[in-house]
């Protein structure tokens, strides 16, 4: 194929269907997991780290044996990935997932060049050579937009899993499939944070900069650009004591740890501006710590908040929330992740079930945004990615 770079994987696949969490799946991941975490250049990038976590054999067989129904399941066949450009460990959880569903994958990675991807592709060409069963049905590539090779791709999948935003999504949807062709689809997605103000006013300082560190994690780490990072702040108990104890250790925190970049700084301008023409509900933003916090106040919530609420770069809105059918008319089919601190998890659950909200997948504790999972956006990818031998 012109124009493609071929970084691990085997260029003629053979696309033989697995069980579900097979023998052969789980001894590369682990032994993925191993040689990733001894390579000294790992440790530079925390997203690597969390990648060789999740597929080491110990948390791989716990997630077997969660499954009940695995001796009746077994992959579709060939996956086509299409991995969002601004995460870049996205594309290789997505292959995990479609791996322990029993399916071969061609992985079109990002086109943006992250040492992280370069540093995983090169590992994982190094580990597939001992594992010749799951190397002959894995294949990632990188190439430029070409929608004659995009569509020779499509025609041949029987699962396609698109992540981007929603033009992405439309674009690819317009390539034809097989007729029974499934597509996983991650589009547009926005997500916020549940702060308990009493609970925050009652910790210690140490309680409060390990939150902070917590939440750096969830946002800054990149630059809230991923679907699970926080935008918008929602305060319970919203006391002013707490609100400056949180933000004070957040910018702290920042400060010392975050270097922002001049486009990130110009876009999260640019964004201030328009916020203090266009909405209306912003009745300040407080700017700390140079360039590196700004919090806008909100005295309502916007209806349409998942597409003009977005800040970047440590922009964050925040709400005193007081009622819950402000949350009914507020999360829309766009809400993807509330991190939480100071609630009970089932009671926020409890909130989403019972006021029949259209979004809100995950409920998790501020650290835990990026945490990805088998089940992801509300997809039990496994179940998605496999069919089940029925027998009677």
């Amino acid at each position: 194929m012109n124009g493609v770079n071929y970084l691990a994987g085997e260029k003629e696949l053979c696309v033989c269907p697995l069980p579900v969490y097979s023998e052969e799946a789980i001894s590369f991941l682990s032994d993925f997991s191993e040689v990733l975490m001894k390579i000294p250049e790992s440790r530079r990038y925390p997203d690597i780290m969390s990648v060789a976590f999740w597929c080491r054999k110990s948390n791989i067989i716990k997630l077997k044996n969660v499954r009940q129904d695995k001796e009746y399941r077994i992959g579709r066949g060939l996956a086509f990935h299409i991995a969002p450009s601004n995460v870049p460990v996205n594309f290789i959880f997505s292959y995990f997932f479609a791996l322990l569903a029993g399916n071969a994958s061609v992985v079109r990675v990002p086109s943006k060049p992250f040492p992280q991807v370069s540093l995983i592709c090169k590992t994982l060409q190094e580990v597939l050579e001992r594992h010749p069963e799951i190397k002959r049905q894995s294949l990632f590539i990188s190439y430029p937009a070409q929608d004659e090779l995009t569509a020779k791709l499509c025609a041949k999948a029987d699962l396609r899993i698109i992540w981007g935003g929603d033009q992405t999504v439309t674009n690819i949807r317009h390539f034809a499939v097989k007729p029974k062709c499934i597509d996983v689809v991650f589009a547009d997605r926005y997500s916020i944070c549940a702060l308990n103000g009493d609970a925050i006013f009652r910790c210690e300082k140490k309680e409060i900069n390990r939150l902070a560190e917590r939440f750096y994690n969830d946002t800054y780490l990149m630059d809230q650009n991923a679907c699970s990072s926080p935008q918008l702040v929602l305060w319970k108990n919203g006391r002013d004591e707490a609100r400056k104890c949180f933000w004070k250790a957040v910018g702290e925190y920042a400060a010392s740890h975050y270097t922002l970049q001049e486009m990130t700084a110009i876009d999260k301008y640019i964004r201030l501006c328009e916020d203090a023409i266009d909405r209306q509900e912003i009745f300040s933003v407080l700017h700390e710590y140079g360039n590196i916090l700004y919090r806008g106040q909100l005295s309502s919530l916007p209806i349409d908040s998942a597409e003009t609420l977005r800040g970047k770069g440590g922009y964050f809105y925040e709400y005193d929330w007081r009622k819950i059918e402000e949350l009914r008319d507020l999360v829309d089919e766009k809400y993807q992740t509330m991190t939480y601190y100071g609630f009970e998890p089932e009671e926020l659950r409890k909130i989403v079930i019972e006021n029949r909200l259209r979004g809100i997948d995950r409920i998790v504790p501020v650290g835990s945004a990026m945490d990805i999972g088998i089940i992801w956006d509300g997809y039990d990818m496994v179940g998605m990615l496999s069919r089940i031998i029925q027998v009677e």
